[in-house]
């Protein structure tokens, strides 16, 4: 099964200000600001050509990256992701060697309705990590908004 990265994500307190930021001293633009509900983001993707930086707020402070902001106040890394083939397999033949896979067994879906899902941070040397199905599933984006 093959892997490329993805992204790197980073949690920030002002989402439209982190944007800002990474246009006026790093010279990146961002793609267009969306929200998952399900996952209780906004969030924006710097694109970088053979990977991305996503930069995300969230929408709630109950939300997992809500808890991860009242840790860290200004932010910080959050996960890095591994773009597979498929997330279903993936993610079971992690659990049978004995690795943690985080959530209550439903399918999650970013913002591109791509089928995602996190490994336990204590399983990938402290890091969380996501796996983000490469294809679509045009039926999961419909509680995706777009725009700001």
């Amino acid at each position: 099964m093959s892997k490329t990265l993805s992204h790197v994500s980073i949690v920030v307190p002002d989402l439209e200000a982190a944007i800002e930021t990474m246009r006026t001293v790093h010279g990146l633009t961002s793609g267009p600001i969306a929200e998952n509900k399900q996952q209780g983001v906004r969030l924006a993707y710097i694109d970088l050509g053979n990977s991305k930086i996503e930069l995300m707020q969230p929408l709630n402070p109950d939300s997992p990256v809500g808890r991860f902001l009242a840790k860290n106040p200004r932010g910080g890394m959050h996960h890095v992701c591994f773009g597979v083939d498929e997330v279903a397999a993936e993610t079971d033949g992690l659990k049978q060697k004995g690795l943690r896979v985080l959530g209550d067994g439903k399918p999650a879906y970013n913002v591109h309705g791509q089928q995602i899902a996190f490994v336990h941070p204590a399983d990938f040397f402290g890091a969380l990590l996501e796996l983000e199905q490469k294809s679509a599933d045009p039926a999961a984006v419909s509680g995706i908004h777009h725009g700001s």
